[in-house]
């Protein structure tokens, strides 16, 4: 590996971009990569190498990778089958060796019960007692109004979703046990933990209901909805895209999300509805201008966010734009800090090709933030356009992937440049992120295996950066 990437380096970078061009983009097996010339100029290139943990269908993943304690990489890979769980694994740095874990629905027990599958779990893993919290969601769907919906019709020989499920994984005896499920037959889309208060959260999909399960109790509150019908409305009307990041403030316990009015709400454990933050909104011109009630885009939500505990504040990101920004919630202020999309992406002006922006954010051991995120190609020396409008939240044209650190006490940006696979392709459709011990970075992403596209586990050298 540390041979490739010297000869990379030292390559001119017209060469390098003629030797691209040889090569099949990721997006499908037929299409040819773009010239990438100019978007090579910034750093030097990261090669990752990608696995195949064993699941021959395994389809785009969002936010479902967490490092442990243990020094291992958890993960979950989707499934869109109705009979086929989301696939539960784990990498071991150490043995450079993927363990398959369990079949998400068999492990909450609903596969021999013919249920429509647990196919996918669309959060992080939160660590607590020896134990990964997580939850899981939908991943077989229903096409209704044109659009991508919660099935109402089973398969034949099946029944319907049930609900998505908070769950943990015991890190010392390998069980998986289901804590509660969510009403009304919804995934569960959005999730963070307070440790200090024994709560999970979450917001569930397609509609939008708030979530709060209490550890000590185990009772499951049903908070109502977020924001009018959230993404099972009716688009132009009651269509709101839901919130896919929360967090809590650990002084207080108090909870905030985000809608795609660009309001900020937030709730404690005990209140009976959750409080709009008065004073302070999202509706930012740097971020755009946004119809909160359609769907190619996250409106004014913030993309990610996390607690940052030196300066008491959360650090987010909005997505289209790619413009970090910090919340204060007793401040009750919303600063920018820096556009951390990558150095291309800054150059050309425009927004990211993912048109919800990206998940693949977040706060390293270092203070330092790691974000995945895109960079526009070039063919002929000119930006690759993607379409202007789409009906959901998706790519618009191909980008590539770049890795984008920012460090916040010492405020230093840095893009280290494009990412390609050792055979010269890129990966695609990035939307997760996680660092082990080493300081090595890993997603789950896009690629071609026996002849078909898969997402699956891909590793990012990057120790000694």
């Amino acid at each position: 590996m540390k041979k490739i990437e010297w000869l990379l380096s030292k390559m001119s970078l017209v060469l390098l971009s003629v030797v691209i061009l040889s090569f099949n983009q990721c997006v499908s097996s037929t299409d040819k990569k773009p010239d990438d010339s100019k978007s090579l100029s910034v750093k030097k290139t990261l090669v990752a190498k990608h696995y195949y943990s064993g699941f021959n269908d395994a389809h785009d993943t969002y936010n479902a990778i967490s490092a442990a304690s243990d020094g291992k990489i958890y993960y979950v890979l989707s499934s869109t089958k109705y009979d086929v769980g989301g696939q539960f694994y784990v990498y071991d740095p150490e043995t450079d060796k993927t363990q398959f874990i369990a079949d998400l629905s068999e492990a909450v027990g609903e596969k021999d019960k013919r249920y429509i599958a647990q196919g996918k779990s669309h959060v992080e893993f939160y660590e607590y007692d020896n134990k990964l919290y997580f939850a899981t969601h939908v991943g077989y769907y229903e096409m209704i109004n044109g659009s991508e919906q919660l099935p109402k019709h089973a398969p034949e020989g099946y029944k319907l979703y049930p609900g998505g499920h908070f769950v943990y994984y015991d890190l010392k005896s390998g069980g998986i046990k289901s804590l509660a499920i969510a009403p009304h037959g919804e995934g569960i889309i959005t999730m963070t933990m307070d440790k200090e208060r024994g709560h999970l959260y979450g917001i569930t999909w397609p509609k939008g209901y708030l979530l709060d399960y209490d550890l000590k109790t185990g009772q499951l509150k049903d908070l109502g909805l977020i924001d009018e019908l959230g993404e099972g409305g009716v688009i132009g009307k009651d269509y709101r895209v839901i919130c896919r990041s929360i967090f809590v403030d650990p002084r207080d316990g108090l909870l905030y999300y985000s809608t795609a009015e660009g309001d900020i709400y937030s709730y404690k454990s005990g209140d009976s509805v959750p409080k709009k933050v008065e004073e302070v909104n999202l509706r930012l011109d740097y971020f755009g201008s946004y119809d909160y009630t359609g769907a190619g885009s996250m409106g004014y939500n913030w993309r990610k966010i996390f607690w940052y505990e030196p300066e008491q504040v959360a650090y987010g990101v909005h997505g289209n734009s790619g413009y970090l920004f910090k919340f204060d919630p007793k401040a009750k202020s919303v600063e920018l800090v820096e556009r951390i999309t990558s150095e291309p992406s800054k150059k050309s002006g425009m927004f990211d090709q993912f048109s919800y922006g990206y998940l693949g954010y977040m706060l390293g051991p270092d203070s330092t933030i790691y974000y995945l995120t895109g960079g526009p190609v070039y063919k002929d020396g000119k930006r690759v356009k993607g379409v202007d409008e789409i009906a959901m939240g998706a790519a618009r044209g191909l980008e590539n992937l770049h890795l984008v650190t920012y460090n916040i006490p010492q405020k230093i940006y840095k893009d280290y440049g494009p990412i390609f696979y050792e055979d010269g392709s890129i990966p695609t459709y990035v939307n997760s992120v996680a660092m082990d011990k080493k300081g090595n970075v890993y997603t789950l992403a896009r690629f071609m295996h026996d002849g078909k596209e898969i997402e699956d586990l891909v590793k990012i050298p990057f120790v000694n950066r």
